[in-house]
C-alpha cells in the first residue's frame, strides 16, 4: 500500500479505487481520488500543507467559500472535491461577494502567526502594526538579494517613496494572498477560494492580482462593491510583488511584468 493510500485510509477509513491529476499543481502534486466507499476527495502534497489547511479554515471562518478540509498528516491534505463548472457571470458576481465577506474580517495587526513560500520564494509574515513598513520590508524588498542589481536598486527607490504612495493603516483585512483566476473554482453559482497565501493586509492586495493576468468583468467590480480612491493608483504597486515572485520562480520572462509595473511608478 502506498503513502497516499495508507494516510486516506487513516483519515477517511476508505480506500483509493482510482486517482487522476488535477491542473493547478505547479508547486504542489495535486489529484483527484475516488474512493472505495464512493467519495471523492482532492489529495494535495506539499511541505506546507498544514499551513494551509489553517488557511482554508480561516477563509471558511470568515464566511466566505473553500474547500472544507477532511484531514491532514505529514505531507498530505485532503479536502471535498468540488465540481468545477465554468465561470459565468453569476459565478463572478459570487465571486465579488465571497472577496468582499473575506475581507470584512480584519485582523489585530499586518502579517501572518507563521511564515509561508511559494516554492523556493519565502514569504516573511512576521507582524507589524505598519502596513508600508509591511509591504517593503516583507514583500517588496524581502530578499533584496535574489533580485537582480539594477532591478534591486529600482524597488529599493520606490520604497523610499511608500509612505506617499500607500495608506500606514488601512483596514487589516483577510487576504487570500495568491488570487489569481487560477486560484478560484467556480461550481454552479459559487466561487470557492483555493490554494490561498493567507495574511492581514490591505483588501486592494487581493484585487491587484486578479487583475495581474486580465480584468475581471463588471459582474465582479460590481458585486464587490465600492473601491477607495487612488485604488488604481495603487494597484501597480501591489502588482509589483506577485511579478516579482514570478521572476524568482520562473525566470528572465517575467522581467518584462517587473519593468513595466515599475515604469508605471515611474522607476
Amino acid at each position: 500500500m502506498s503513502g497516499l493510500a495508507e494516510t486516506v485510509l487513516s483519515l477517511l477509513g476508505a480506500g483509493i479505487a482510482r486517482s487522476s491529476p488535477l491542473h493547478g499543481g505547479d508547486l504542489s502534486e495535486v489529484q483527484l481520488l475516488d474512493l472505495t466507499d464512493g467519495r471523492r476527495v482532492v489529495a494535495k502534497s506539499g511541505p506546507l500543507v498544514a499551513a494551509e489547511a489553517a488557511m482554508l479554515c480561516a477563509i471558511r471562518d470568515a464566511g466566505a467559500p473553500a474547500p472544507e478540509v477532511l484531514g491532514v498528516a505529514g505531507p498530505v491534505l485532503l479536502m471535498d472535491a468540488l465540481e468545477e463548472t465554468a465561470a459565468g457571470a453569476d459565478g463572478w458576481q459570487a465571486l465579488g461577494h465571497s472577496l468582499r465577506q473575506l475581507h470584512a474580517a480584519t485582523g489585530p495587526h499586518y502579517g501572518w502567526a507563521e511564515d509561508y513560500a511559494f516554492g523556493g520564494v519565502e514569504i516573511p509574515n512576521a507582524p507589524l502594526e505598519n502596513w508600508v513598513e509591511f509591504w517593503a520590508s516583507r514583500r517588496l524588498l524581502a530578499s533584496p538579494d535574489a533580485l537582480p542589481r539594477d532591478l534591486r536598486q529600482r524597488v529599493e527607490a520606490l520604497c523610499l517613496r511608500l509612505p506617499e504612495l500607500l495608506p500606514a493603516a488601512p483596514p487589516a483585512a483577510l487576504l487570500h494572498g495568491d488570487l489569481w483566476s487560477g486560484n478560484v473554482l467556480f461550481s454552479g453559482q459559487a466561487a470557492y477560494l483555493i490554494d490561498p497565501a493567507c495574511y492581514w493586509g490591505h483588501g486592494e492586495v487581493d484585487l491587484a492580482m486578479l487583475h495581474l493576468f486580465g480584468a475581471p468583468p463588471a459582474a465582479f467590480l460590481d458585486s464587490y462593491g465600492a473601491l477607495e480612491p487612488g485604488y488604481e493608483a495603487r494597484r501597480a504597486i501591489y502588482q509589483l510583488w506577485p511579478a516579482l515572485v514570478h521572476l524568482r520562480l520562473f525566470g528572465s520572462g517575467y522581467r518584462s511584468m517587473v519593468k513595466a509595473r515599475l515604469e508605471a511608478l515611474g522607476f
